[in-house]
């Protein structure tokens, strides 16, 4: 086997690839490890596509041996579809890579990230370098290498931590972190950036990422050195050009009709202009071919666009450079069977999301690699239906896109939700993308707080979010930063920057680019823009709802509390769950959830949550001499009556404590299923209960109109404590 291993330090631990024979095959491997966790990148590139994109397939590979583990399913032993956290780094790889192919190139390139090894690092940053370098060391034409880092920074401090490790990042399922940064760029510039964070300052992320910046070149000069000793030459690629009569005929026929326009384009404006050019081609130019003559209008398109912004300085729709679309808010109204639900519009973008509450039970179990057992009690599904763009198409399903929109809204809500012990419940919001021109994800953080607000959810603050954007001249070293990107500028501009939040923080950043990459500077500007439109959002927001409503619905279930001790835990449950069980069934409450700290919580509707509890409590409930209760006679002896006073707990009632004064026999007092009062005037040494009706109501018997027995004295003294009772 051939093998040569380079390594570098990042963040105080071995960053290494090794470079073996092991698949060969590929036009480039690596093994690339951090710590305990290892990444295995493959980079094929295939034939010549007839697609008029560029096929690129990035699939980020789980598998559960990498934890030593058997994958959880009594039925299904073998890996399935990829989970939803291995989509999400799939999509950072691809996000990374993706823009720095060359121009025109229609070849298939897959890469796939084959995950060997998960101990305490994330392997979503080495699957980032790792397909850098199979890239760059290849002969696939790529414009390589770019590399990943990822900054943390624990709550109470303000230094940074260059790699976290999940530890450091989150524990049971809850983040840790105030920030969670990863970011990944080249010579300087930043190309993508993926954040969680709890309200952290514009400025606290600018540093950041500057730190990640220098992080990043460490990483990049380390990959250069490779590269240049064992790099392949490159394919050689030379993106098909229109001919002279292509170029020709949208000269006289398109160029006239976008002057036109005026400078003011929307969605539909682009799509009667591509119509037109394809009809135009195909009659008058017929030995052109169409992907190429597609492909010269939307060059032409993008320089249309830049050159507006930058030379005259204006946006296509002639909006101000930081103008948002007209904004509507709306919480609840819907319909009284949701828990929640808010509507949201930007321009043409409308969303609506509703939630519903749940109990503890409801909570979705995690059963990923890198979070096994865990449960999740906040969940926000994403749905991007084909009419929202005026389209027909698959309808059911999700694709990557829509997970992807989907977490990045989840994770900028996540930071105001209270905590499982202030709110118990289980919280689903779904998205419903009603109509899209651009940035639905950040329409989805909108309408995602009002349906939470609505919904009564104590949330610490709301959270809006918007999206920027980006033209650029890097001949001319000039740009222009948008607010509220739609339709011609998120297509045909060079940086799509989502940044959600609070007014006092940022909770939420997820940007891609079309180019290699923007300077810090930019970003600078973009955090600054996005401050100004999150008010002005805010402001929207709170005109519709100011805080969370002081009552949840009247349709959500009611959860209940209590803290038993652990080791009444298998007394709730009973043999195989027939208490626990007995309970639910006699109550009719949806669920009893048992952490194992002992806390209980019980959910149900219509009363039930309160009988299931009281259950439970009694149950569980610790006697004391002195404590009062009324109780049915369950049993009958010569020398007394024992009588129920819990669910699994009876007493002796001896015959010299149902009155002041002597009886003759215990029958001339009760009878079987009888319901008296009863103290418990004492507990033996062996945790037997002995009971008294005369010193929880002295007047008892005189009600019940028992007279003195005759003769012999009062036996009020005499006991007998050889008695067959027990405690069950």
């Amino acid at each position: 086997m051939e093998s040569k291993v380079y390594s570098v330090e990042i963040g105080g631990k071995t960053l290494s690839a090794e470079f073996n024979d092991w698949a060969d095959q590929a036009n480039g491997s690596v093994l690339v490890r951090y710590g305990n966790s290892a990444v295995l990148a493959t980079a094929v590139m295939g034939r010549e596509s007839d697609k008029d994109y560029f096929p690129l397939s990035v699939e980020y590979e789980e598998r559960y041996y990498a934890t030593g583990a058997i994958l959880g399913s009594r039925f299904m032993r073998r890996e399935g579809r990829p989970s939803d956290e291995a989509v999400l780094s799939g999509r950072m790889v691809d996000r990374t890579i993706r823009p720095l192919f060359p121009k025109g190139l229609k070849r298939d390139v897959q890469v796939i990230l084959t995950v060997l090894s998960l101990e305490e690092y994330d392997t979503d940053i080495l699957a980032i370098n790792a397909a850098s370098l199979a890239l760059a060391t290849s002969n696939i034409p790529w414009n390589g290498p770019v590399s990943a880092v990822r900054i943390g920074q624990e709550e109470g401090t303000n230094e940074f931590i260059v790699t976290p490790t999940y530890k450091q990042r989150d524990e049971d399922g809850t983040p840790r972190a105030i920030l969670d940064l990863t970011a990944c760029g080249k010579d300087g510039l930043i190309n993508m950036i993926e954040v969680g964070a709890k309200e952290v300052s514009e400025e606290t992320l600018e540093r950041a990422l500057a730190m990640a910046s220098e992080e990043i070149e460490k990483v990049q000069a380390w990959q250069k050195k490779i590269v240049a000793e064992r790099g392949a030459e490159k394919t050689e690629f030379v993106a098909p050009g229109a001919d002279e009569a292509t170029r020709a005929a949208y000269e006289s026929f398109l160029a006239p009709k976008l002057i036109a326009y005026k400078g003011k384009l929307d969605k539909g404006d682009l799509g009667t202009l591509k119509t037109e050019w394809a009809k135009h081609v195909a009659e008058n130019v017929p030995e052109a071919k169409p992907q190429i003559a597609g492909n010269y209008l939307e060059d032409k398109l993008d320089e249309y666009v830049h050159e507006l912004a930058i030379a005259e300085g204006k946006r296509v729709d002639g909006r101000a450079f930081d103008e948002i679309r007209p904004l509507f808010a709306r919480a609840g109204e819907i319909s009284p069977v949701l828990h929640g639900a808010g509507l949201f519009y930007r321009g043409q973008t409308h969303v609506l999301a509703t939630l519903t509450l749940g109990g503890p039970g409801d909570a979705q179990l995690l059963d990923t690699m890198e979070s096994q057992d865990t449960k999740k009690r906040f969940m926000l599904h994403y749905n991007f239906p084909p009419f929202s763009v005026g389209e027909t198409g698959r309808v059911g399903g999700m694709n990557r896109r829509m997970i992807g929109h989907g977490a990045l809204a989840e994770k900028s809500l996540r930071a105001v939700l209270p905590t499982k012990e202030i709110f118990p419940y289980t919280i689903r919001i779904v998205s419903e993308c009603l109509a899209s021109n651009g940035s639905t994800s950040m329409a989805t953080v909108c309408a995602g707080t009002l349906a939470l607000m609505d919904a009564g959810v104590p949330i610490a603050k709301p959270v809006a979010g918007i999206a920027m954007g980006l033209m650029s001249d890097p001949k001319r070293n000039a740009y222009k930063v948008f607010t509220d990107i739609q339709g011609p500028e998120d297509h045909h501009g060079d940086m799509d920057f989502k940044v959600a939040g609070t007014k006092d923080g940022v909770t939420g950043v997820q940007m891609d680019v079309k180019v290699e990459g923007v300077p810090l500077k930019v970003l600078t500007e973009a955090f600054s823009q996005a401050k100004k439109a999150r008010l002005q959002i805010l402001d929207v927001i709170t005109g519709a709802i100011p805080a969370p409503r002081a009552d949840i619905s009247p349709r959500a279930p009611k959860i209940l509390t209590t803290q038993v001790k652990v080791d009444q835990i298998g007394l709730v449950i009973g043999p195989g769950g027939k208490t626990i069980n007995g309970i639910r069934e006699e109550t009719g409450v949806d669920d009893i959830t048992i952490e194992d700290d002992g806390m209980v919580y019980v959910t149900g509707r219509g009363g039930a949550a309160e009988l299931a509890l009281k259950a439970i409590m009694d149950l569980t409930r610790e006697y004391m001499v002195g404590d009062r209760f009324e109780g049915p006679v369950v049993r009958m002896m010569d020398f007394g009556a024992f009588v129920k006073i819990g669910p699994n707990v009876d007493g002796l009632v001896h015959v010299s404590e149902v009155a002041p004064f002597r009886i003759g026999k215990i029958s001339d007092a009760v009878q079987l299923g009888d319901t008296v009062p009863v103290v418990i005037k004492e507990i033996d040494e062996k945790g037997r209960y002995n009971l008294s009706i005369k010193a929880a109501d002295p007047d008892w018997a005189s009600k019940k109109g028992l007279k003195p027995a005759q003769g012999g004295e009062d036996h009020g003294r005499e006991r007998r404590d050889d008695r067959p009772r027990r405690r069950i």
